[in-house]
């Protein structure tokens, strides 16, 4: 090789090693489990302020510094990008709950109010509720669901008997109330605020809390109930 050629390629080689230093700094090297992770923040940032309509990868992978197709190496689909996005708030929601029952039953004390607030903070402000209605309606729910309701509401039957000392009602009794609670706060984080119009409410900002407020203490007081 020429002293010419020689010297024209040392630039290019120099431009190759800058580039790959670039490129190392923009998208470090990450493991699986933390890619996860960081692309399921960056999609649920997304669609709190856009939707599922309104979400589109490109993005999401352009909040992370990766490439598109790492994405759908991660998860398969936009869809199912979406699904591991509310699985993975109602999978910590759960977990909280189930805490916080398992505390009770230890011999301290559930706070039915903040249980509520936090089931509807993840619903509601983080559009779960909204999202989960989305797959629902679009085919994309898995075929089976956990039996979340059924755990939960084993627990809530466990603690109203350690409570009373003996069984109060059926277990189906609990298992009612505690789809009943469910089943409200969804409604409360999809159409809570026209409830609210329709009900002379629109004008009060306080009214969904003590909605919330006065579920917990119905809840209590129905679950306290002992009568057979």
């Amino acid at each position: 090789m020429s002293g010419a050629a020689k010297k024209a390629t040392k630039p290019r080689a120099a431009s190759r090693a800058a580039g790959a230093r670039a490129k190392s700094r923009i998208a470090p090297r990450r493991s699986a489990e933390e890619a996860q992770r960081l692309i399921l923040d960056a999609a649920e940032n997304r669609l709190v302020q856009v939707g599922p309509a309104g979400l589109r990868l490109q993005e999401v992978a352009a909040d992370v510094g990766i490439a598109h197709p790492t994405i759908l190496h991660h998860f398969g689909s936009r869809e199912a990008l979406i699904h591991a996005v509310v699985q993975r708030a109602l999978n910590a929601l759960y977990a909280d709950l189930m805490a916080e029952l398992q505390l009770e039953l230890a011999g301290g004390k559930a706070d039915p109010v903040k249980l509520i607030n936090r089931a509807f903070q993840t619903l509601s402000h983080r559009g779960h509720a909204r999202l989960w209605v989305w797959l629902a309606l679009s085919g994309q729910l898995p075929p089976s669901v956990q039996p979340w309701v059924r755990e939960i509401a084993s627990l809530s039957h466990a603690a109203r008997t350690k409570r009373k000392g003996r069984e109060p009602r059926s277990f189906e009794d609990t298992l009612f109330r505690t789809m009943l609670a469910g089943l409200a706060l969804f409604g409360e984080a999809i159409i809570g605020e026209a409830m609210r119009e329709s009900a002379g409410l629109a004008g009060d900002p306080k009214a969904a809390a003590r909605f919330r407020a006065w579920l917990g203490r119905f809840l209590v007081e129905a679950l306290d109930t002992t009568e057979a």
